[in-house]
């Protein structure tokens, strides 16, 4: 069978009676009651809530962010039967080195808008042309604009797989990895696959897949026990969202899938809690607008159940784990509530380079693009 190797020109075009629908259904939603004085201790209050969708109803306009992100050329082909959407912004620097930007849960390609301008063309964003970056920003398969998944089996293995093939089908054979969350998985992952071809993997929110012995623990810095103290966080009171996705996604899905405010809370409450520290609220880290975009991805493609079924996939297939050590050369980017510890890193990675920043959060390229932008460039700059 002839597999469509077809890239396609891609404009987003979403019509008039979607947007209707989201009002409408915004407008008739059904409250939940808060109880007193319990804040965000059990999730998402129904105050800040409340507001947050009056504003998406009424204040909200996606047409501008439409126009945005269209502003960008986009493609879609299919891989391995599943079709791919992606940004593919070139630099007007011939030199530029491909760099793959890759997303995670419950991120989208609109966490990368803020560092598409100066990764590009850092001379416009007064810095040095030979830092230039051609971008290759895909919809993780499952999410946004890729669409549902259309069978069972992609897990992030397969998605490393897919992506491997996609810098393939677009002439890059030498490029860099860049990512958080999911994407310190996957570009680890394409190291590991194509060792040949991926020059650096630098990552954001990268964390070990080994536990940390009790005899290390006692050698941590006190920096490096706080973040083992977050870990164990993370894993028990922070953990209820992944025990969801990897066991019942579909029975979340039918909730996420047919109310707004429902995919809203479940998105919006993770802003709130992997964001910088210093924020009080989700929009003191992340502008609101931009996080509406980001939760309209997920809303207008139907995409609530297949990008947490990723979670369930990857789970059940193994996937989480180290695997071999990477030969990759790679950087590491800590911001505050990341629990990159080093020397566990080491063990899987081979780490040249490693920064830590005093502000920021989980969605880096949304809450510090300076900072990240700046750290993209100091550690490629190396290796190209």
């Amino acid at each position: 069978m002839e597999h469509n190797t077809e890239i396609r020109p891609f404009t987003i075009d979403v019509p008039q009676a979607d947007l209707d629908d989201l009002r409408d259904r915004l407008a008739r939603t059904r409250w939940a009651a808060d109880l007193p004085g319990a804040g965000w201790s059990r999730g998402v209050p129904v105050s800040y809530l409340r507001e947050l969708a009056e504003y998406w109803r009424d204040g909200y306009d996606w047409r501008v962010h439409e126009k945005e992100l269209n502003s960008y050329q986009q493609f879609t082909t299919e891989i391995d039967g599943q079709n791919i959407h992606f940004l593919h912004v070139r630099s007007p620097e011939p030199d530029a080195l491909p760099l793959l930007l890759i997303h995670g849960w419950p991120g989208s390609v609109v966490e990368f808008l803020n560092v598409i301008g100066p990764l590009t063309d850092p001379r416009a964003h007064g810095g040095d042309p030979a830092h230039a970056f051609h971008l290759v920003i895909p919809s993780n398969p499952g999410t946004g604009f890729s669409g549902q998944t259309r069978e069972v089996g992609w897990d992030t293995n397969r998605v490393t797989r897919a992506y491997g093939e996609l810098m393939q089908r677009l002439g890059y054979d030498r490029y860099g990895v860049q990512g958080g969350d999911t994407g310190a998985v996957v570009g680890p992952g394409l190291g590991r696959l194509h060792p040949d071809r991926v020059v650096g993997v630098h990552a954001n929110g990268l964390s070990a897949f080994t536990e940390i012995s009790q005899e290390e623990a006692a050698g941590l810095t006190e920096t490096e026990r706080a973040r083992l103290a977050h870990l164990s966080y993370l894993k028990t009171e922070g953990a209820g969202y992944v025990m969801i996705q990897i066991t019942r996604p579909q029975t979340l899905a039918h909730g996420l899938h047919d109310s707004p405010v429902g995919q809203l809370a479940w998105i919006v409450e993770k802003f709130k809690e992997w964001t910088d520290p210093a924020a009080e609220l989700p929009e003191d880290a992340v502008d609101r607008d931009l996080l509406l975009t980001n939760v309209m991805l997920y809303w207008l493609t139907g995409t609530a159940g297949s990008s947490a079924n990723s979670y369930y996939e990857t789970a059940h297939a193994g996937a989480w784990g180290a695997g071999e050590r990477s030969a990759v050369p790679t950087g590491v980017a800590v911001f505050p509530l990341d629990v990159s510890i080093r020397h566990a890193l080491e063990r899987e990675h081979n780490i040249v380079h490693w920064s830590e920043f005093d502000r920021g959060g989980h969605f880096a390229a949304m809450e510090a693009p300076d900072l990240l932008v700046g750290d993209v460039r100091e550690f490629f700059a190396g290796l190209r």
